[in-house]
């Protein structure tokens, strides 16, 4: 008999950067559905299962991720959230602000899957890595953001090749704009609730079956400034 989608539910899971955003509301939705949900955030809210840790630091993540396998014994899903926002143009980029930042942003997603692999491969689980528009929309005073981000199509193609055989499968999601702050009501963005759902929905596809790549954006589009053929200019 082949596999239900039920029977493909994760029990344990891991998120990054879950104490506010996306990343809360993924952690969030995942414990609404009956997922045990482990974090790993610099500043963690209260509870047994929110662990502190700065992802700038490599060697803390993999310890994170070991301490996590240990008390629970397997892991099924990992979603690589975290992220540092540094934003300046080429020209005032600070170059050890840039290498924070992609330590974070990628490097750290690196040392979180290799820590994390070995128990994926024994549940068949799944890897979420948060990608971002930004990662093929660029734009000015984004380099820092958008050079993460294309590369995590990489990490998640090279997963997808190298893993797969495993039973280990990888999804990069790269969402439009969310309304990331407590404050934003923007009608022109993504809550984040409506992020983590579909989160939820990629790590729970058949066992046949990987969503290599999901691109969601908010179903509200403002007024372009720019039409046509004109935007050719704007480029």
């Amino acid at each position: 008999m082949s596999e239900t989608r039920a029977d493909r539910l994760p029990r344990v899971a891991l998120v990054t950067g879950a104490n506010r955003g996306t990343g809360k509301a993924i952690a969030e939705r995942l414990t609404r559905a009956g997922v045990r949900v482990w974090t790993l955030s610099r500043r963690p809210d209260p509870g047994p299962r929110s662990l502190p840790c700065d992802l700038a630091d490599v060697d803390a993540v993999r310890d994170r991720v070991d301490e996590v396998v240990e008390a629970e014994g397997d892991l099924d899903l990992v979603v690589a959230n975290a992220v540092d926002r540094y934003f300046a143009t080429v020209a005032e980029l600070d170059l050890a602000r840039w290498s924070q930042a992609l330590t974070v942003n990628l490097t750290s997603v690196l040392a979180l899957v290799q820590a994390a692999l070995p128990a994926l491969r024994r549940t068949n689980g799944s890897i979420v890595l948060m990608g971002s528009h930004a990662g093929t929309r660029y734009f000015e005073g984004g380099v820092s953001y958008s050079a993460a981000k294309a590369a995590m199509k990489a990490v998640c193609e090279s997963l997808l090749l190298e893993e797969r055989p495993n039973g280990v499968r990888t999804t990069l999601i790269s969402p439009g704009a969310i309304a990331n702050e407590d404050d934003d009501r923007s009608k022109l963005k993504m809550t984040v609730e409506s992020v983590a759902e579909v989160v939820w929905q990629a790590a729970c596809v058949p066992s046949d079956t990987v969503i290599g790549e999901l691109e969601c954006r908010p179903s509200a589009l403002a007024a372009p400034t720019v039409s046509g053929i004109d935007r050719l200019q704007a480029v």
